[in-house]
């Protein structure tokens, strides 16, 4: 029964949030299983699944093998799944088989029919790529589900794999720790502005990247090497008339055709944009510069009341000299006044001798 678009659109917009702790297993299960070498890990996801929002709480490494030369001849122990899913039912009843996992990066070959055995155990499983070496900062997520394409030509309908959106979210506890962690490993001497501006700079390079690969996408679907997605395109839609509109409407009609010439007759729009950046730059340089200029004030303090505490320590280290030069001093004169005989108790004893 192939899959019309609305239901193609209920896995689509679904949300599916991903917790630390299945991060730090998948992790782990790729550093004992599979490091330094081309393989990946494959294990099984569990969690809850309502039909909108999908919460991925927990996760237990599979025994996996396949041919690296032929991606159809792969081995999973599904007895050993079976198993661990009346084991982790035990535990917590909550927490249901929803789908797998592997270390990817990315879609491979077999994944078809890997996802058709996990059928046996969730009618939607879900498949979430959890990438273990991440060469760019971002989510280390990409979820997906199996649908059935609709093809413009009216063929046969195939299966793929249908991409949504996921991120990371904990738990309170979750959270916790995670901010214990972040505080052990965190500069103290950054400060929350560098911080600030760390964090936007990798939201737009992040940014940079979606865009690159949206073009790549649209450059191979206009030269026919893959098919059209109308979801996609819709989505794109959606993102263009997010966008402001940056003509006015006497530019417009001046030249509607003619988008440079649009741009350069909204000059006011332009020069509202201009101004309220630049107030915006003043204001983070002059709070940067007051910044800079109170934390040089404190080191020129704190070098003060250094300077000051150490003339005060060298001061009593020479008063603590001279007490004790001075001590000595009278008790070598106290020793040579009592073992020194009189010359007139010498003279008399000499004489009484003779």
């Amino acid at each position: 029964m192939p899959a019309t678009t609305a239901e193609t659109l209920s896995f689509v917009t679904r949300n599916v949030s991903v917790a630390p702790l299945v991060l730090l297993s998948v992790a782990d299960h790729y550093g004992r299983s599979a490091k330094n070498t081309r393989k990946r890990v494959v294990g099984v996801l569990l969690g809850q699944n309502d039909g909108k929002n999908v919460r991925v709480s927990n996760s237990f490494a599979v025994p996996f093998e396949e041919d690296e030369l032929d991606p159809s001849v792969w081995f999973l122990d599904h007895n050993y799944v079976e198993s661990m899913k009346d084991m982790f039912k035990k535990i917590n009843a909550k927490e249901k088989l929803i789908g797998w996992y592997h270390s990817g990066p990315k879609l491979r070959a077999s994944d078809l029919e890997i996802n058709e055995l996990f059928k046996r155990y969730t009618p939607n499983p879900l498949l979430v790529i959890i990438d273990v070496q991440p060469k760019e900062s971002g989510v280390p997520t990409d979820a997906y589900f199996a649908v059935e394409e609709i093809k413009d030509d009216g063929t046969t309908t195939s299966k793929t794999f249908v991409h949504t959106p996921s991120i990371i979210e904990a738990e309170e506890a979750e959270e916790i720790g995670v901010e214990h962690l972040l505080r052990d490993i965190r500069d103290v001497a950054v400060g929350s502005l560098s911080t600030r501006i760390t964090n936007q700079l990798q939201s737009l390079q992040g940014l940079h990247l979606r865009l690159r690969d949206i073009g790549v996408y649209l450059q191979k679907v206009l030269d026919g090497s893959l098919p059209i997605n109308h979801v996609i395109l819709g989505n794109l839609q959606d993102v263009f008339n997010l966008l402001p509109n940056l003509f006015s409407s006497k530019a417009l009609s001046a030249s509607p055709n003619d988008v440079e010439a649009g741009f350069k007759g909204n000059s006011e729009l332009a020069h509202a944009m201009g101004t309220k950046t630049n107030d915006q730059l003043m204001a983070i340089y002059l709070s940067s510069l007051v910044r800079a200029i109170t934390a040089f004030h404190d080191l020129i303090e704190n070098k003060i009341q250094n300077r000051q505490q150490q003339e005060e320590k060298d001061a009593k280290i020479e008063d603590g000299k001279d007490v004790q030069a001075g001590k000595e001093n009278r008790e070598k004169e106290a020793t040579d006044a009592s073992g020194e005989p009189k010359e007139g108790t010498e003279k008399g004893e000499n004489l009484q001798k003779k």
